[in-house]
């Protein structure tokens, strides 16, 4: 049994819709955790026009009756309230009018899906590629992603996200214990523990935002409750840190991931980042955890941690040489509206990515069709693990 999802939807069209299969029967899904979620994704300090705009919710469709999942697909939408704006640009159908100076995006965005996108697909319009290329479209993911947190939750997995650097502005120290990360208030600003740092990531925004300019940063979600025995070393695509490494590497903007300590271990010898092995009477554990909680592509029942590093986003107000690709001249970039940074909203992107490929793992390694069958598999493993 797998859990997975499909999105679908522009980023100035009617709706986003998503579509999860491999929910099992039985799991409570309430509508106003899904609809916090999305809140959280669109907070943030740097954040742009867009999300004055829009004020997302979810609508629930289907797989979900009285509250409960039915086993079958769920279908969530998302309405744009944008496309008010947009109604004619955005038609699906053919013949229809476009607005007096209407502007066809003609002038590709460096850093963007635009050019490679257009020659791709053979469009001559690239709002044809921004529209899908769009991070709109990650209100989708979390929402889905906000769907498997309450079938994690029934297993007392929980998983936060904190802002550990923006631009050249880095908390200190980067590492936080779990108890820091989970007291960060909803409406914090830049969701950084620091709070040194995040008054001087906010002086920093302000001057990128007058010099027309954007900032990148990192990011880190940690997962706790995890069992032992998620993922596998048998093969390369049952390796978990390489599921995570592709979720994460898929959120728009996200250049780098890391696990654990990974970059700094790099540089440092074996004997000074394998985390030591004892047994405290009832459970093996980790003295340390360089591994981030996962070895050989296992979850080892500590901590997981993994950082997504997001470029700076890449339109700008102050644009890019560009060419226009009718003409061929240089011309300067074309603008769209966006964001000076999204590091805080792509940590709970990571967070909804995160969460989705533990509940794929969670329902490969103890499927029923249940939530009630789904749980007695979890508790009998635990006792085999207890026992060993």
């Amino acid at each position: 049994m797998r859990f997975n999802f499909t999105t679908a939807g522009e980023s100035h069209g009617k709706a986003l819709i998503t579509i999860v299969e491999g929910m099992p029967s039985g799991v409570e899904i309430q509508k106003p955790s899904i609809d916090h979620e999305l809140w959280r994704r669109q907070q943030g300090y740097g954040r742009g026009g867009r999300m004055k705009i829009e004020t997302d919710t979810v609508d629930i469709l289907s797989g979900v009756r009285h509250g409960k999942s039915l086993g079958s697909p769920i279908a969530l939408l998302i309405e744009n309230d944008d496309f008010v704006h947009w109604q004619e640009i955005m038609s699906s159908e053919s013949g229809v009018e476009l607005p007096k100076n209407t502007r066809v995006v003609k002038r590709p965005r460096p850093g963007h899906a635009d050019l490679a996108g257009g020659q791709k697909f053979a469009t001559r319009d690239l709002r044809d590629i921004l529209e899908r290329a769009s991070a709109r479209e990650t209100a989708a993911r979390v929402a889905t992603g906000a769907v498997a947190k309450q079938l994690l939750s029934e297993f007392q997995i929980d998983i936060r996200s904190h802002v550990i650097k923006l631009g050249h502005v880095q908390a200190v120290p980067l590492a936080r214990e779990w108890d820091e990360i989970a007291k960060l208030p909803v409406d914090s600003p830049l969701n950084c523990v620091d709070a040194v740092a995040q008054e001087e990531m906010i002086r920093l925004i302000d001057e990128t935002r007058e010099a027309g300019d954007t900032l990148g940063g990192i990011f880190e979600v940690v997962v706790r409750g995890l069992p032992v025995g998620l993922g596998s070393h048998t093969s390369w695509e049952d390796k978990l840190d390489g599921r995570i490494a592709r979720a994460v590497m898929s959120i728009h903007a996200i250049k780098a991931v890391e696990i654990g300590a990974g970059v700094g271990n790099a540089g440092k010898p074996g004997s000074e980042v394998h985390d030591e092995i004892a047994f405290d009477g009832e459970n093996f554990r980790r003295l340390t955890n360089n591994a981030g909680g996962l070895e050989g592509g296992i979850t080892n029942g500590e901590e997981l941690r993994v950082r997504g590093y997001m470029k700076p986003i890449s339109t700008l107000k102050k644009p890019l040489r560009s060419v226009d690709i009718d003409t061929k001249e240089e011309q300067a970039a074309a603008f769209e509206r966006s964001d000076v940074t999204a590091v805080p909203a792509a940590g709970v992107i990571g967070e909804a990515m995160l969460a989705i490929v533990l509940a794929n793992s969670m329902r490969e390694k103890f499927g029923g069709d249940s939530l009630d069958e789904m749980r007695r598999n979890y508790d009998s493993y635990l006792e085999v693990i207890k026992a060993y």
